[in-house]
């Protein structure tokens, strides 16, 4: 076959980043619908499992596109980790909201109110990863920006989270104290993985500049 019939074929470049962006909005669907089930509508909780269920598959799929892709615009260990993390954060909910039920214990206030920051903070990651897509970047501040506010948000969470604690002292009852420890509990943890995340947005700008 002469030269100029060759054709040579390179491996496609998936939109992973895209895929990162899905599965934030996703994220924030959920933590928006967490929110509303903390402060009250218990129906949110099976949009949270939704959310949790549809993140899922969002996420298998960028793993997938990340293992086979020729390049990719951040390392793939970062992509792995931020993918990984993120989808602690609905898992969390998700698991917080299944341990409501089987306890038959709403949520209280002070919960409602972590859930909203909660919430706020994964709106802030989903900008940083608006800010990560080069076609963009020039209208979004810069990630690490955005993944400063999400910090900022779960700083301000713990403050509300150390209170709650503090007050729990003052209950007798010691059923509604278990109860109300294990959701303060799982809500710092879901509050932890947010900052992993946003932690992780700045581990990867620092080695892409």
């Amino acid at each position: 076959m002469s030269r100029k019939g060759i054709r040579w074929f390179l491996p496609e470049t998936p939109d992973v980043i895209g895929m990162l962006q899905e599965q934030a909005a996703i994220t924030v669907n959920g933590m928006e619908a967490f929110a509303g089930w903390a402060g009250g509508d218990s129906a949110r909780g099976d949009d949270v499992r939704a959310a949790e269920h549809d993140c899922d598959e969002v996420r298998r799929k960028l793993v997938d596109a990340v293992s086979e892709a020729f390049t990719t615009p951040l390392q793939p260990e970062d992509l792995f980790q931020l993918s990984r993390d993120l989808d602690k954060v609905i898992n969390g909910a998700k698991n917080t909201v299944r341990e409501s039920e089987a306890m038959a214990f709403p949520p209280d206030q002070a919960t409602a109110d972590m859930a909203v920051l909660l919430a706020e903070g994964t709106q802030h990651l989903q900008t940083a990863f608006t800010s990560l897509d080069e076609r963009r970047s020039k209208l979004a501040p810069p990630a690490t920006e955005a993944a400063d506010a999400a910090v900022k948000s779960q700083r301000n969470l713990e403050r509300i989270y150390r209170q709650a604690a503090g007050e729990l002292l003052e209950v007798t009852d010691i059923s509604v104290v278990t109860a109300r420890r294990e959701f303060y509990r799982r809500i710092s943890a879901i509050s932890d993985d947010i900052v992993a995340v946003a932690d992780r947005i700045w581990y990867s700008q620092v080695k892409e500049s």
